[in-house]
């Protein structure tokens, strides 16, 4: 970190006139659109305010009556009233309170933070500052001149200084928070302030913003008086026809890093800062006018400081508003630089000609042009440039307005972008192209896309929006793509997951899910607990959990790590075994060290994603990847005891097998007396017992059940595990597992030999072991006593799906709601099934790191469609000074000024007069909901009034007044007590019902007003 170090930007998003987002902007460049139109009826009577009609003859039009503006036009951006209140938590009646500008700078910032290829909440908490120029607050003049109506929320709602504060209270950014007011210079002034202080290390990352809303025709009356606006409402800077200035609205947001730390981390990087600077023009010709050679000295002394020249700039986005005065004098200021040239003419522009001057936002509106100029090696026409002004001569100048794109040359290009406010305060940046960096790709590589939204309608949309800019990616990104989706997409509740190992199979399972309604899961606010359950024999298949081996870096990794434990065991590697589709799969030997393989390492991979167990049971051969995972077994231990265990029983006699009987266990046992070769092999629920033993006693058995019309099935083995066949190994398996040490598991262990969690000073020692090669595998009990615990999620280890439809079954009896998950379906299973079963994980609520799926070259940030936020919330105030601004919804009660509104601008039912509430839950749900302006409908016991409701310390309380309003036999509440008990709605009731109002709920006052 160096004083000089250049600033990368890595990440942006605006709203322009004409453009709703950067990529909207671009076009209406290129296009060398018009971005202005007449005023929209939701500001003002334009035709109340209007002097004399365009068309008028000249004479009238330059007598400017008093009171007056001459346009009835300028540049207004979409939907400047809507919002997402819910999204930042944020209660309707405050957000209906806060100046639009907070509103759509808290927008604007979070969708330019992810274009950096960043999760907002990973930002909480770190040093990153918000620098936001802003000029106007036109709405604190509608909202605060009637006093009668002023309320606290009109305090943190309003001035200059809560719209840096708003975006850094929100997103909990703890570094450097201003407010920057130049005039029309104010947001590049503030991207020279971010750039000093992330070059002195105050922050780590910083947002520059510039916001302008036109809410009154204030200063288009003093423009018009001061003989400075267009009639047309149109800027045409260095144009012959120019005539004033056309206001125009904006905000806008730039994501700030130092160069060499974005770099470090592989961001994208649009364009570089290489320098930049600000001025005053002092006392000069007057405050107001511009000052040529306070702009000659600024542009100089940053050009300097760049180490650049005018032969160095490939083109400069000029302040250009279109008034010949100011035309003139920066025409002169450039040209004294640019006019010794050894080059042709410097391409010269000004976006005030596409929509207008956006003052608070004009800075970094022209500074975002330059950017993406530099980005796309393309520098946009310049409107009005078939009419340029003689008077300025710019071909002296070395100066030229583009009539056509210019394509820039291949290297490091740099541009100027000015700004000049009003009362003399200037400001300068030199820009430079991005370096250029080759990333490495996988083709082919697969990965698991996720989108998130705040709820169902939205995650549709941003599902949509998802689909149609992956169409258009190239599709050797795919897995770089779903990585980055990974990193910046997953952390709001309502939640879908694709995975996809191509970009059109991406881009229409994206499309489905939003033509469908996906929604597979949302995040749980309990804290999750997790059991890992590992299959047993009998799940083994050629090729088991291949896709898991070729897909998943990590898996491979551990997979690896065991097949060495076990090799010098088995004789061969069990991995090869796997790879190549071998049968021999399904002999003993084999199989029950490739099963110990594949549960251990898909364990660890879990693990290692953050995925870890709070319980571990395991259906036999699978108990023991459950040891080793709870810590009673180490794993080169466990790899000598599984080979030896499958190498045993492979010397036994293939004179067994195993049955599946649709009875209970208690109905099986009697069938069993006098079969001293058959034995009770599992116990896997209701109606699933396994029986085992010798083939012609099990023949025998399966008549006389088929007799009773019983369901009996034999299964596919090759010897009777877990019947007394297999005895004549048990004491030479004793003996090896005598020098391992007897530990206890540091995790809940549920033996499936007891049937019950291990408890007291159990141990899986020798005789466990041995005891477990003839006992029944008592898994249905197992099973019963793990999921009557807090357990929330249960996912199946191994290369099948055995165990889950077993739980599943389990799991009403148990009265459990744990979800279930299988890492493996079975052989031929479809899709993709590591991306797939960390896309469900994520779904039922739990946050992997999601790093494993990928590899180091996959790992990189990739540009990806900000979030679209819900627009249904809207709150306005008409510009129609003098008379008294009307709000946006009907005023309710002693709060008129402040309409309690919901999500969807309706106001809250109102209690008729004399209506007694029914309950406590229903009194303080109707308080809550008046408070804060909240639908009723959305409230629930569990609804949190801070994060869920927006709920502050004003509305805090504004609640106890109204608790103590309407309940007088409360008495006053102490403050402490209140707060304490405030964390959901279900603990405010809890606090009322606590101070002995249960009954007085029948006999409470009827509601006041309000």
């Amino acid at each position: 970190m160096t004083v000089r170090e250049p600033i990368a930007v890595v990440g942006l998003d605006c709203r322009f006139p004409g453009a709703r987002d950067a990529q909207e902007y671009w076009a209406l460049l290129m296009d060398g659109r018009d971005g202005t139109g007449r005023v929209p009826e939701q500001r003002w009577d334009a035709e109340r305010y209007h002097a004399v009609p365009p068309s008028a003859p000249q004479s009238a039009r330059e007598a400017r009556p008093p009171g007056r503006s001459n346009t009835v036009r300028g540049g207004f951006i979409h939907d400047p009233d809507a919002f997402d209140p819910a999204f930042f938590g944020i209660a309707p009646r405050e957000a209906a309170a806060m100046d639009p500008q907070q509103r759509l700078l808290l927008q604007c910032s979070w969708r330019a933070i992810e274009d950096a290829a960043i999760a907002p909440q990973d930002l909480a908490g770190t040093a990153t500052g918000v620098f936001v120029g802003v000029m106007a607050n036109e709405w604190a003049y509608l909202a605060l001149k009637d006093y009668d109506t002023i309320t606290a929320r009109y305090g943190s709602g309003n001035g200059y200084f809560m719209g840096a504060n708003r975006v850094s209270y929100h997103l909990d950014l703890k570094g450097p928070s201003l407010a920057v007011d130049t005039a029309c210079s104010s947001s590049l002034v503030a991207v020279h302030l971010a750039m000093n202080s992330l070059r002195w290390g105050e922050c780590d990352h910083a947002l520059v913003a510039g916001t302008n809303l036109i809410m009154t025709p204030v200063i288009n009356i003093f423009y018009t008086q001061a003989g400075l606006s267009a009639p047309d409402g149109r800027c045409k800077p260095f144009s012959a026809a120019a005539d004033g200035i056309g206001r125009a609205e904006g905000v806008a947001v730039l994501m700030l890093r130092r160069l060499s730390d974005a770099l470090a981390d592989r961001q994208p990087v649009y364009a570089v800062l290489k320098e930049t600077g600000s001025n005053q023009d002092g006392r000069s010709n007057g405050i107001t006018a511009p000052n040529r050679w306070a702009q000659e000295q600024l542009i100089e002394s940053v050009w300097q400081r760049a180490g650049i020249t005018a032969d160095d700039i490939g083109f400069i986005e000029a302040h250009g508003t279109g008034t010949l005065l100011g035309d003139f004098i920066e025409a002169q200021a450039l040209g004294r630089l640019t006019s010794g040239r050894s080059g042709g003419s410097v391409a010269l522009g000004s976006v005030k000609s596409n929509f207008g001057h956006a003052e608070g936002a004009a800075g970094i509106a022209g500074l975002i042009k330059a950017v993406l100029a530099l980005h796309h090696r393309t520098v946009p026409p310049s409107r009005f440039a078939h009419d340029e002004n003689p008077k300025l001569d710019l071909p002296g100048q070395r100066l030229s307005l583009l009539k056509s794109p210019l394509r820039l040359p291949s290297g490091t290009v740099h541009a100027a972008v000015s700004s000049f406010g009003m009362g003399g305060s200037n400001a300068h940046a030199v820009l430079a192209s991005a370096p250029r960096v080759v990333h490495r790709t996988r083709p082919g590589a697969p990965g698991v896309f996720t989108v998130s939204a705040r709820g169902p309608e939205r995650l549709r949309a941003n599902l949509l929006a998802q689909a149609d800019a992956l169409s258009r990616r190239p599709g050797d990104q795919l897995a770089q793509l779903c990585w980055t989706s990974n990193r910046v997409k997953s952390r709001l509740p309502h939640r879908v997951a694709v995975a996809a190992a191509d970009l059109p199979t991406l881009v229409a399972e994206l499309r489905k899910a939003a033509e469908r309604g996906d929604e597979r899961g949302a995040t749980r606010r309990a804290a999750p607990s997790v059991a890992f359950a590992f299959t047993g024999q009998g799940a083994q298949h050629p090729g088991m959990a291949a896709q898991w081996y070729r897909s998943c870096p990590a898996y491979a990794l551990h997979f690896d790590e065991v097949d060495k434990l076990l090799a010098p065991h088995t004789g061969q590697s069990v991995r090869d075994l796997i790879l190549d589709g071998d049968p021999e799969i399904h002999r003993a030997r084999l199989a029950q060290p490739a099963l110990f393989a594949v549960g251990y390492a898909m364990a660890a991979t879990l693990t290692e994603a953050g995925i870890k167990p709070s319980y571990v049971i395991g259906h036999s051969i699978g108990e023991f990847a459950a040891a080793c995972v709870a810590g009673a077994l180490d794993p080169a231990d466990a790899a000598r005891l599984v080979a030896r265990r499958g190498e045993l029983m492979e010397t036994l006699p293939e004179d067994g097998g195993m049955l599946a009987v649709a009875l209970d266990a208690a109905e099986v046992e009697p069938l069993l007396a006098g079969r001293q070769r058959l034995g009770l092999a599992a116990v896997n629920g209701p109606r699933r017992t396994v029986v085992a033993g010798d083939l012609g006693e099990l023949t025998a058995l399966k008549a006389e059940l088929t007799e009773r019309k019983v369901a009996a099935r034999p299964l596919t083995v090759s010897h009777a595990f877990h019947s007394p066949l297999m005895q004549p190994m048990v004491e030479e398996f004793r003996r090896a597992c005598a020098d391992v040490s007897d530990r206890r598991p540091n995790l809940p262990f549920l033996s499936t030999v007891h049937g019950r969690e291990l408890t007291g000073d159990q141990t899986l020692d020798a005789d466990y072991w041995a005891r477990q090669i003839t006992a029944p595998v008592r898994f249905a009990e197992a099973a019963h006593a793990l999921l009557t615990t807090d357990i929330t999620h249960v996912v199946e280890i191994g290369p099948a799906s055995v165990l889950t439809p077993l739980l599943a079954r389990l799991r009403t009896a148990a009265g459990s709601t744990a979800s279930l998950h299988t890492a493996h379906p079975g052989e031929h299973a479809p899709g993709h099934r590591p991306q797939q079963l960390f896309g469900e994980l994520w779904c039922a609520g739990l946050t992997p790191d999601w790093d494993v799926l990928y590899t180091e070259s996959d790992r990189l940030p990739r540009r990806l469609p900000p979030y679209l936020f819900d627009e249904s919330f809207r709150a306005w105030r008409s510009g129609s000074a003098p008379d008294r601004p009307e709000p946006s919804v009907p005023p309710t009660g002693a709060d008129a000024a402040v309409p309690p509104l919901t999500d969807r601008g309706e106001s809250c039912p109102p209690t008729p007069a004399g209506e007694l509430p029914d309950s406590l839950a229903a009194l303080a749900r109707r308080l809550v909901c008046r408070v804060g302006g909240h639908d009723p409908d959305l409230l629930h016991d569990d609804t949190r009034l801070h994060e869920d409701l927006g709920f502050d310390s004003i509305q805090a309380m504004e609640l106890k007044t109204r608790i103590e309003s309407e309940l007088p036999q409360l008495g006053t509440l102490p403050v402490e007590e209140l707060l304490e008990s405030m964390r959901t709605v279900g603990d405010l009731v809890r606090y009322l019902r606590d101070r002995d109002l249960a009954d007085a709920a029948v006999t409470l006052t009827p509601e006041g007003t309000g």
